[in-house]
């Protein structure tokens, strides 16, 4: 096999390679919004009443459940357990909302981290100026937040993407899934599989780089 053998081959899978990546980076950027919102919901909720009472105790119990348990069990459960009641959801849906319930575990802890960094004298001196609550979150505890967990946020960006190549098991034509279509009508797994590697490299990459441009936006006086 020569080089240019090998740079026609894998010329020829890349119309199926980029298709999958297409559908892998829609369903992690997907993923990540809903996790992200869905955290932030969980962790107003956790707060409230000092952490004690019946909402608190029910998002204990659901950081609990999605944080200790595979998350290739959560994938299977949700698109068999609506099933089992004669409700049929697309593949596609249910492993963006997997992937964004699984991920809102680990984003509500990364913002009560956060705002935990906020010092509390701070939020104390602009109470005492009259600020609102509001007022204080968004010019007091809202930057600072945001530029201690941002870190942490665009690292569970990076896993959400490599996660999202468990979503082929249920059928979804992700990136993963298109190179096990290849490997199966060519038997040249070790090609194939180095490409579709190199091809979550790249997209990795680029969250990674787009993080870092992010943050040096945000840190600009």
């Amino acid at each position: 096999m020569n080089a240019t053998t090998l740079l026609e081959r894998l010329a020829a899978y890349l119309p199926v390679v980029l298709q999958g990546a297409v559908t892998t980076l829609s369903v992690a950027v997907a993923a990540i919004a809903l996790g992200f919102a869905w955290g932030a919901v969980l962790l107003g909720l956790s707060l409230r009443r000092g952490g004690r009472g019946v909402l608190p105790a029910a998002v204990r119990t659901y950081l609990s459940f999605f944080r200790g348990t595979p998350l290739l069990v959560q994938l299977l459960m949700l698109f068999y357990l609506p099933s089992a009641y004669g409700l049929d959801l697309p593949p596609l849906l249910v492993a963006i909302v997997a992937l964004g319930l699984n991920s809102a575990a680990f984003q509500c802890e990364i913002l009560r981290a956060g705002l935990v960094a906020v010092p509390a004298g701070q939020i104390e001196a602009a109470a005492s100026f009259g600020m609102p609550p509001a007022r204080i979150f968004r010019h007091v505890q809202l930057p600072q937040l945001a530029r201690a967990v941002w870190p942490a946020v665009v690292s569970e960006g990076v896993d959400v993407v490599k996660s999202s190549a468990i979503v082929s098991v249920i059928s979804v034509a992700d990136l993963a899934r298109g190179g096990r279509q290849i490997v199966a009508a060519n038997f040249r797994p070790l090609e194939v599989y180095i490409s579709v590697g190199l091809c979550y490299l790249l997209m990795t990459g680029a969250v990674l780089w787009l993080g870092h441009w992010l943050r040096g936006r945000m840190e600009r006086p």
